[in-house]
């Protein structure tokens, strides 16, 4: 017995000077296993004896030792376990048992993980291991009896409150949960409801909404993003689109019919929203305003760079991200257009509302509620939770970022003239320093 200890102190030793002067972000990456990791026969037999866990099945990776899909039975009340329960789609990518493991909190579907290729980038940074659930009521997490009022962000909450407890009888390290966009929301409303299930949270350009129509966005679109002189071209531009109604409108209206797609307004009504999105688009997804075509350009490059970025696509009836709009109309929140500058322009006589007649189940009402952003909003203010909030200087979802912290352990940090694409590998050099510097030491704790 004291010899088995001396040599694990001995190997120890061993280590820690072999890897004495590396940066600790590769030490995390390239340290020998101190333990011996489970064959992946025994993590798939060890995966099924987890309770409420149903048809594990394989997958390929490059990057882990093992991947695998599988469905844990949640509650479709959390409240109310009685009224049943549906299936949630989670994938489990191992590293090994002495690595960290990143619980991503999808916001949406999560089939794009099922491709061999996925890996997050926290945990290619640190080579974890990867714990990633599907949002309910998205595609295969989805029950069959879609009741909305229990869509709500305390269930998702808990639904990974579930997960993360049955997958830290295997993962016993630290985990760090994070997701982008409505993935980081998730994240961050997971921290706020139980805020000791993990050790570190990173949500990417995360907005924290107060309202329906939260009327930020609409200011910072107009008087923040971009130069003065690129949102004057992005403006011309959109005026100009609705000035050539008479040419463009046939146009459109034949692209949305060779599409196939349907609506809850009438096409004028949906050209004008198109219109109106353009700006909102643009500056999310971080276009180039050199690309935009001057106002006296042909019809053509005038209507094929507008479906570029604002397609009409996404205000279709029946659209795959329904889910979210239920959400965003009962707690989470969304954005409004100004429309004073298209005065005389627009067919749409007013755009209030127009979350509910555009994207919302025509059958349903739903009542906004700001008792989730007010409980997010304190929580940020008060919390001492190892957090890191990435944004992008740019991004209209900036207009709803979170407030700033009080804690030196709750940190925010802006890729400069950043887009929604805003990751860690994006930042500047000494920006992405910080924040890894930062994982180094919670991870180290």
């Amino acid at each position: 017995m004291k010899r088995t200890k001396l040599f694990a102190r001995l190997l120890i030793a061993a280590f820690l000077l072999f890897s004495a002067g590396q940066p600790l972000v590769a030490q995390f990456q390239t340290q020998p296993s101190l333990f011996r990791d489970i064959e992946p026969d025994s993590l798939k037999e060890r995966i099924e004896k987890l309770p409420s866990i149903y048809d594990v099945r394989r997958l390929e990776s490059p990057h882990f030792k093992d991947k695998y899909v599988l469905y844990i039975d949640q509650p479709i009340s959390h409240k109310n376990p009685s009224l049943g329960t549906f299936r949630q789609r989670v994938f489990v990518m191992h590293a090994g048992l002495d690595r960290p493991t990143v619980l991503v909190t999808e916001g949406y579907g999560a089939s794009y993980a099922a491709n061999p290729n996925y890996r997050e980038e926290i945990s290619k940074l640190f080579n974890t291991n990867i714990i990633f659930v599907e949002h309910r009521y998205f595609l295969e997490s989805t029950p069959e009896n879609k009741d909305w009022k229990h869509l709500t962000a305390e269930n998702s909450a808990n639904d990974l409150h579930n997960v993360t407890m049955r997958f830290r009888e295997i993962y016993k390290k630290r985990w760090i949960a994070t997701g982008i966009s409505k993935g980081g929301q998730t994240a961050l409303l997971y921290r706020a409801f139980f805020p000791d299930d993990v050790h570190i949270t990173v949500p990417y350009v995360a907005p924290l909404c107060r309202g329906v129509e939260d009327g930020r966005h609409e200011s910072f679109i107009s008087d923040f993003a971009g130069t003065p002189e690129q949102r004057a071209k992005i403006l011309a531009f959109q005026r100009e689109i609705l000035k050539r109604r008479v040419s463009l409108q046939p146009v459109f209206d034949a692209l949305c019919n060779e599409k196939k797609f349907e609506f809850n307004l009438p096409l004028e009504e949906i050209y004008d929203y198109s219109v109106l999105e353009f700006s909102f688009a643009f500056w999310q997804w971080g276009s180039n305003p050199e690309e935009i075509p001057s106002t006296d350009s042909d019809d053509k490059k005038i209507f094929d760079y507008w479906m570029k970025i604002s397609s009409p696509d996404y205000f279709v009836k029946y659209s795959p991200t329904t889910s979210f709009f239920v959400q965003a109309a009962s707690e989470l929140g969304y954005y409004g257009y100004d429309t004073k500058p298209f005065e005389g322009l627009l067919k749409v006589k007013s755009t209030k509302g127009y979350l509910s007649k555009i994207f919302l189940p025509q059958d349903q009402k739903f009542k906004f509620s700001k008792k989730l952003s007010r409980k997010l909003e304190k929580f940020v203010a008060t919390t001492n939770s190892n957090m890191i909030f990435i944004y992008g200087e740019f991004d209209p979802w900036s207009a709803v970022m979170v407030n700033e912290p009080n804690s030196p352990n709750v940190v925010v940090v802006t890729d400069p003239a950043g887009s929604h694409r805003a990751r860690i590998s994006t930042l500047p050099e000494e920006s992405q320093k910080r924040v890894i510097s930062l994982l180094e030491r919670w991870l180290l704790e």
